[in-house]
Parts: C-alpha cells; sequence; structure tokens
C-alpha cells in the first residue's frame, strides 16, 4: 500500500551524522522493545491464571498490548516523532510491572517459595506505574505532527516530568502491599516505615497532574479540530472516532451496571462487558497509530457513518424489545415468556427497515451532503435559477448550491467569456468538469471534502448532471447577455448616426445660410437694379459682377456636393479614381506604387466612398508624415470582402503618441460599415494600414447624385 506522507511528516530535520546514528539505533530498538513488551504481557497473563485473575484484572493488557505495537509502528518509521516512544514507554512500563507484580503475588502470596527471586521483582511494580501514566498522558500533546501546540506547553510538560520523577522515587520507598496488580499484591521488599503518606501524596499529585495535562491536551484538540482542515482534520477524526466508541462503550457498561441489580459502577463478573471495556480503550492508540501512519488507511467518514447507524439501531431495537417486553409481560404470566419474547422480536424487526433508512439519510447528509438526493439538489438548483437573469448571479447561486449540496472544500464556475466565481480554497489539482450545451460553455471546477484527496464515483454522478443542468442556465445567460450587448451597441450606433446626421445638416445649413444664400441674395439684388438702370455703363458692370457672383455660387455647390461625395468615383469605378488621385498627386512626394484590379465587381456606393476617402486619408498621412521614399497601395477583393492596404517605408511612428483625426476618422468609416482598420507601424520600420470592408451590392444605398456645374 502507498504511504503518504503528511506535511510533518515531510519536515526537515537535521542530517548531521550523529542525529543520523541516533536514529538508526531508534529503528533498530524499536520492534525489539515491542516484543519485550508482548513476551512480558503473556507472562503477566499466564501468572494472572495460576493467581486466578478474573477477566477484568487483565482487560488492561489489551491497551498495553496495542500501545506496544502502535509505538514501535511509529517509531521504527518515523522514529523521530515522540508519541512513538511515549506508547512504547507506556506499553513496556506497564507490562513489566504487570509481569513482575503477577510473578511476586505467585511465588510470595499465592504459593509462597515457589518461585526464585520472587522479594526483589515485588519492588518494581510500586513505581513502573508512574512513567507508564505520565508516557499515556503526554500523547495527546504531541498528537499528531509531533509538536505541542505551542511553547506554552512546556511548562505543563515539565509539571508531568517532575511530579512522575518524585512519585517514582517515593513510590519506591512506599511501604506495605502494592494496589496496582490484581487480585493480590506483594509487599515493597524496600519499603520505608512511615513513607507511606509522603508517597500517596506524591502519587496522587502525579496522578492528578497527568490527567490534567491529559484533558486538557484533548480539549485542545477538540478546540483545533473545528478549524482544522486536509490532512489534520482526518488525522483528528480518527482520534475522535476512537474516543466516541471508548464513551460509548463506558456509557453502555454503566447502564449495564446501574440495571444488573448489584453493587458498583459497572456490570460485576460479566466477561463480554470487561473484554468490551478493555477492546475499547485499545482502539485509542491503534486510532492514533492510523492517524499518524496512515489516515488514508480507511474512509473515515464512511466509518462515522456506518457507526453511528450502528449504535443507534442497536439502542432502538433493544429498547424496542425491553418495552415490548416490559408492557406485555406486566399482562401475562411466567408461562407466556415466549410469545410475550416473539412479539417483542418482530416489533423490533419491523421498525429496524424503516428506521435504518432513516437514520442512514440522516447520517449521511451531515456527512456526504445531499449526494443521496441528486433530485433535492437538482430542484433546489431549478428554483435558484428561476430567480437569476444575469451572468454573475447564475455562476454565484450555482457554485453556491453545489458546495452546499456536496459540503465540497472548493467550487468555481468559469465560462469561455471570462466569467467566474469560486467559493472554498483551489487544491493543486482540482477535479475538472466541463459545462456544454450544444457547445462549450466553460467548466465546473471541483476540490473534495476537506481531507479527501479525490471525489467519489456518486458524487461525480451528481456533479455531471448538475453540470448538464449549469451548463444550459450558463449559455441561456450568455444569450440574454449577448442579445442584451447587441442591442446596447445597435442603440449606440442609432445614436451616433443621429448626431452625425444632425451634424452633417448643421454644417450643410451654415454652408448655405452662411455661403450660397448671402451670393444669391447679392446676384437677385444687382439683377434688379441692372433691371431699372436699363442699358449702359452701370448695367454692364452690375451684369458682371453677377456673373462673378454666379461663379461663386456654382463653386459652392460643386464644393457642397463634393463633401457629400467625391465626384471621381460618379465618373469613374473605385480602381480607376484612386489611380487618378495618385496621378495627380503632387510630383515632389514618395512614389506610390498602385496594385489594384483592371476591373472590380459591383461595389456599394458607400464601400467606394469609404475604401477612397481612407485611401486617400492614408497616402495623404504618408506623404505629410512618414517621411517616406515608396508608399505601396494594393487593393483587391476576397469571399465578398473589400481590402485596402496602404503601407510605407517610412519613419514609422513614436510609440504611445496619440492617434490624430485622420487615425479616428479611417477607423470610425470602417467600423461604420461592419469592417475593420487596423494600423500597425514600428519605429524605422514604417507603417502599414490594413482595411477589410462589405462590398455590398451596387444602388443599395441610394442612387449617385450627379455633378454639379
Amino acid at each position: 500500500m502507498t504511504s503518504h506522507r503528511t506535511a510533518s511528516e515531510r519536515a526537515d530535520v537535521p542530517t548531521h551524522p550523529g542525529h543520523d546514528v541516533r536514529l538508526g539505533w531508534a529503528r533498530r530498538a524499536a520492534w525489539p522493545v515491542c516484543v519485550a513488551t508482548l513476551l512480558l504481557s503473556a507472562a503477566a497473563v499466564g501468572l494472572a491464571v495460576l493467581n486466578r485473575a478474573t477477566v477484568n484484572d487483565v482487560t488492561h493488557l489489551f491497551l498495553v498490548v496495542t500501545n506496544a505495537v502502535v509505538g514501535a509502528t511509529v517509531a521504527a518509521r518515523r522514529p523521530e516523532h515522540p508519541i512513538g516512544w511515549l506508547a512504547l514507554t507506556s506499553g513496556f512500563c506497564f507490562a513489566l510491572q504487570e509481569a513482575c507484580g503477577q510473578y511476586a503475588a505467585h511465588g510470595l502470596v499465592v504459593a509462597p517459595g515457589s518461585l526464585p527471586l520472587a522479594a526483589a521483582l515485588a519492588w518494581p511494580q510500586n513505581w513502573l506505574w508512574v512513567p507508564g501514566n505520565a508516557a499515556m498522558a503526554l500523547i495527546p500533546v504531541f498528537f499528531p505532527d509531533g509538536r505541542p501546540p505551542s511553547p506554552r506547553w512546556r511548562p505543563a510538560i515539565w509539571a508531568v516530568l517532575v511530579t512522575g520523577a518524585a512519585a517514582m522515587v517515593t513510590g519506591a520507598l512506599r511501604p506495605g502491599a502494592n494496589e496496582q496488580v490484581a487480585p493480590v499484591g506483594a509487599v515493597n521488599p524496600l519499603g520505608v516505615a512511615g513513607w507511606q503518606p509522603v508517597a500517596d501524596l506524591a502519587a496522587g499529585a502525579a496522578t492528578l497532574t497527568s490527567a490534567l495535562i491529559f484533558l486538557a491536551a484533548g480539549a485542545a484538540l477538540a478546540w483545533q479540530a473545528r478549524r482544522a482542515r486536509g490532512v489534520r482534520r482526518q488525522q483528528v477524526k480518527w482520534l475522535g472516532y476512537a474516543v466516541a466508541l471508548a464513551v460509548t462503550v463506558v456509557a453502555a457498561r454503566l447502564v449495564a451496571g446501574w440495571t444488573d441489580g448489584r453493587p458498583g459502577l459497572f456490570p460485576y463478573g460479566s466477561v463480554f462487558w470487561d473484554l468490551a471495556g478493555g477492546i475499547s480503550g485499545a482502539l485509542i492508540p491503534i486510532a492514533i497509530g492510523i492517524a499518524i501512519r496512515q489516515h488514508r488507511l480507511f474512509d473515515i467518514d464512511l466509518l462515522i457513518s456506518r457507526t453511528a447507524v450502528f449504535v443507534a439501531l442497536s439502542t432502538a431495537v433493544g429498547g424496542t424489545y425491553v418495552l415490548v417486553v416490559g408492557l406485555l409481560g406486566a399482562g401475562f404470566d411466567a408461562s407466556a415468556d415466549l410469545p410475550v419474547s416473539f412479539v417483542a422480536a418482530a416489533a423490533a424487526a419491523l421498525l429496524v427497515a424503516p428506521l435504518r433508512h432513516w437514520l442512514q439519510r440522516r447520517v449521511n447528509l451531515l456527512v456526504y451532503g445531499e449526494r443521496d438526493d441528486p433530485y433535492a439538489v437538482l430542484a433546489r438548483l431549478g428554483q435558484r435559477l428561476e430567480q437569476t437573469q444575469d451572468a454573475a448571479a447564475v455562476l454565484a447561486t450555482s457554485t453556491a448550491t453545489v458546495r452546499e449540496a456536496l459540503q465540497l472544500s472548493y467550487v468555481e464556475i468559469a465560462t469561455v467569456d471570462g466569467w467566474s466565481y469560486r467559493l472554498g480554497v483551489p487544491p493543486a489539482e482540482p477535479v475538472r468538469l466541463p459545462l456544454a450545451a450544444g457547445e462549450p460553455v466553460g467548466h465546473l471546477l471541483l476540490g473534495p471534502r476537506a481531507g479527501e484527496s479525490t471525489l467519489g464515483a456518486r458524487e461525480l454522478r451528481l456533479l455531471r448532471d448538475l453540470a448538464r443542468h449549469i451548463g444550459v442556465a450558463v449559455q441561456a445567460v450568455r444569450t440574454l447577455d449577448r442579445a442584451q450587448s447587441l442591442a446596447a451597441d445597435l442603440q449606440r450606433s442609432r445614436e451616433q448616426l443621429v448626431l452625425a446626421r444632425e451634424e452633417e445638416r448643421r454644417r450643410l445649413r451654415r454652408d448655405l445660410h452662411d455661403g450660397l444664400g448671402p451670393t444669391l441674395a447679392g446676384l437677385t439684388m444687382r439683377a434688379e437694379a441692372a433691371q431699372e438702370l436699363g442699358p449702359g455703363t452701370a448695367t454692364q458692370r452690375l451684369l458682371e459682377e453677377i456673373v462673378v457672383d454666379a461663379r461663386t455660387a456654382v463653386a459652392d455647390v460643386r464644393r457642397l456636393v463634393n463633401g457629400l461625395r467625391p465626384p471621381a468615383l460618379d465618373t469613374m469605378d473605385l480602381a480607376a479614381a484612386l489611380r487618378s488621385h495618385v496621378a495627380t498627386g503632387p510630383a515632389d512626394g514618395p512614389r506610390v506604387l498602385v496594385d489594384v484590379p483592371a476591373a472590380l465587381p459591383p461595389l456599394s456606393a458607400a464601400a467606394e466612398v469609404a475604401a477612397y476617402l481612407i485611401a486617400v486619408e492614408a497616402l495623404n498621412n504618408a506623404r505629410r508624415h512618414a517621411r517616406a521614399d515608396t508608399v505601396e497601395l494594393r487593393l483587391w477583393v476576397d469571399s465578398g470582402m473589400l481590402h485596402l492596404r496602404v503601407r510605407d517605408d517610412g519613419c514609422g511612428r513614436r510609440p504611445g503618441r496619440p492617434d490624430g483625426v485622420g487615425m479616428h476618422s479611417m477607423r470610425e468609416r470602417a467600423e461604420e460599415l461592419g469592417g475593420s482598420c487596423v494600423v500597425t507601424s514600428t519605429p524605422g520600420g514604417g507603417t502599414e494600414v490594413t482595411v477589410t470592408l462589405l462590398t455590398g451590392t451596387k444602388g443599395t444605398d441610394g442612387s449617385d447624385p450627379g455633378t454639379a456645374g
């Protein structure tokens, strides 16, 4: 099985030669100490049988054996971790104490003189329990990563060690029979008369200190478990699971002891309850070992779920059986025991099936979320999505629903449009599920529940169903947003068209009012004056002025018409108009190379005007600003698109220089027709203007105006 090292296992440790030697000796010593503990425990059990001990007298050896095995497992693989050596120390001390105590009891009390050195071996049992207890008390302090929760725990650790040392010294000299080993104890051969009160006081102080530190460390672990994440959370779950089982067994033993009609807290002489108590206590070191070495060995959440259901069912069935037997037995005589028991068993059996289903659903809801009820998740997702209209709300609602339903550590929805929404801390490698609705619309990124390494098959099946519905919702909102964006663009285009139309009308009105209007009014007045004067020199002069003003009016009209549409396009096509413009250009400008086809397909008037004006503006920019030697002008039609390119070998544009009016006008003309105008330039490398326009069809935007004049 693959071993998964925790963060604490990967922590840096010293690597100097002396440290490596000590770790090597520690690894080699772990299993011999464990084997010695097991042999001592076996000897203690055999001697206890000879001493007529009960099962309850030796059930604590389950804890001793598991401490030894778990301690050796941890110490051999991670010798720097103190918990392994604490568990080994505790197990070895208690095993040696039990073996020595049972040996001395048999050789001095049960069968005096039957065993050699019995008196000498009566001494270790008086003080070995102290380091065993102290080591057990310190295990929660160093769980799970081998370090105390904070430096403030150091005085507590020293308190355990100091009081333990005092208890060991005084206990070694305590007079009288030892009470640590059952059923009988031997007298301490080194006991000092009158020393018992001092020894008992020191033993009480050491026991109280160890108990307080043990409980405080356990409470600190429980408090930290509320905020623990990842591996640490799983490790704490293992310990909490074992402690909960042990507490449950203790509670059951208490109930059995109170109801058996005998004195004492626990049932006296019950082999079953004695074994249950010993085994339940042994589960705690086993859980500690699994948490440190193999916390992923089993699905702890599944174990908790199944155990909770089993305990609840057992309690319910047992309670039902007792209740039915009590109620029915009160109305029948003793001869009806069999029918009453049969009815009670039948009632308990009828209760089991629905109760088990109900309990399992409730426990799974707490542990796994709503993975067992996909319909409820889908229904809630649908109800929440009905109340959302924009993309951000859909993403937030879907993300929260998925995380809430399965209690995942991380959920993110990312769309192909760049929208995203996330909850939780992203794992190193999140699970990625596609979102699609006829086409890919995004991804659903997921992190498993805290402490788990991946998602199970049932979660993935539900998440794939959710992904399909989320994909449809995201696609619908994307379509709605796209429609709203297009509507907004259309509205802006309409506003720009209205503004452009009004600006053009204002310009025409200003030109007509300020230019052509006064000229025509002056012509009228001079004509009337000439009519009144009749033939003569004055009349001739007025007629000459009228001719000049008429020519000025004609020029103004021609200028206005030319402003609406280049006149060259009224007498020739776009290609010829561009050639004519280049041919009539200034002789001192750069050389212009024209590459246009001999004949172009029919173009719309708007496309012709836009291409002509953009080309003229690009050529003017090259003449005025580029200081170019050669300018290339190329025009071609491909796949229903009109392409125009003007490229020069001039100085190029300076980086960061803002666009002028000409650049803006070229882009606006292209974008008005659904095309594009891209200007690229590098310092010293020239400038290139690339334009793409829809060709349209001839006459789609109205008849061309005639030439004025």
